[in-house]
């Protein structure tokens, strides 16, 4: 009898313990409820609102648009999650401290794919390519087909795909052969002493000048541009718009060569360069992989 009376004692002492807990803490608990309710609203309202005034600011990538926002969203979750804690007499200073120790250790195990968020948030403010243009680079070229926050995809010139550490692409300088408007081309032919440069010169500037194609405004020019042992080097210059830069391009050298063809003139292997087909302009005529006579002249 006297085990049961203490069990009973003990269970009396129990509830009525925890019915002080309860009402003790009851307002917090309640408080804590409508606190997470309010703040994940809040928190998802805000970020819902940035979002929206970032897509009005013009030149703002929607990448980076989402990607700041979800970063809004999470730190004010964690805020709100913190204070619930405060709510219930938890020390948020060791908990800060905790979580800057966290991020620490999570940013430097993660360093590179960091370097690559802060090179693609560069490249999305910057913009030096867009999606669709053609860029070149040390290490990679092709048609830019997405830019993501880690990498950039892209299409070479022969269909294959490839994917680029964004970083990679900070990095280095970039050539675009798609964001002017317009682009300068040079035909070089070479002839021997005995030809006619001056009857050469007029019959390349006047298919230059009867090509639609190439701009009258800079106007083109022929003009030699080196005399050597053996031959004589020509070159025609004129402007095109990027988009019919390589059609241009291919039909001027196929012109000129029709041209020698028919007035005997003299083409050692060595004189015209011919641009390489960068396999018919990627399939979608994205003007824009360089020729061989610009990479060689850079170089």
């Amino acid at each position: 009898m006297e085990q049961a009376t203490d069990v009973i004692a003990a269970t009396r002492t129990a509830l009525n313990e925890a019915s002080a807990l309860a009402v003790q803490y009851a307002f917090s608990i309640l408080g804590a409820m409508i606190l997470l309710i309010a703040g994940w609203i809040m928190a998802s309202f805000v970020s819902r609102w940035a979002y929206e005034g970032m897509s009005r600011v013009r030149g703002i990538d929607e990448t980076l648009a989402r990607f700041f926002t979800n970063v809004l969203r999470y730190a004010l979750l964690i805020l709100v999650f913190v204070t619930v804690l405060a709510q219930f007499g938890v020390q948020t200073a060791s908990i800060i401290a905790a979580l800057g120790a966290v991020g620490l250790a999570i940013g430097l195990a993660l360093q590179g794919t960091l370097q690559n968020i802060a090179a693609g948030i560069m490249l999305l403010i910057l913009r030096p390519f867009r999606v669709g243009e053609y860029i070149e680079t040390s290490s990679v070229s092709g048609t830019v087909r997405e830019i993501g926050l880690f990498a950039t995809e892209l299409k070479t010139s022969d269909g294959l795909y490839r994917l680029a550490p964004n970083s990679i692409l900070w990095n280095t300088p970039i050539t675009n052969y798609s964001r002017e408007p317009t682009r300068q081309n040079e035909l070089k032919i070479s002839l021997a002493y005995e030809d006619d440069a001056d009857a050469a010169m007029e019959r390349l500037l006047g298919f230059a000048k009867a090509d639609p194609r190439i701009l009258r405004t800079p106007a083109p020019a022929v003009f030699i541009d080196s005399m050597s042992g053996a031959t004589i080097g020509i070159t025609l210059r004129y402007w095109a718009k990027t988009g019919d830069w390589w059609g241009v391009s291919r039909d001027m050298i196929k012109r000129a060569k029709l041209a020698v063809d028919r007035n005997g003139h003299l083409i050692p292997p060595y004189g015209t360069q011919v641009p390489p087909s960068p396999a018919d302009a990627d399939a979608e005529g994205i003007a824009g992989e360089p020729a061989m006579s610009e990479r060689q002249g850079r170089r």
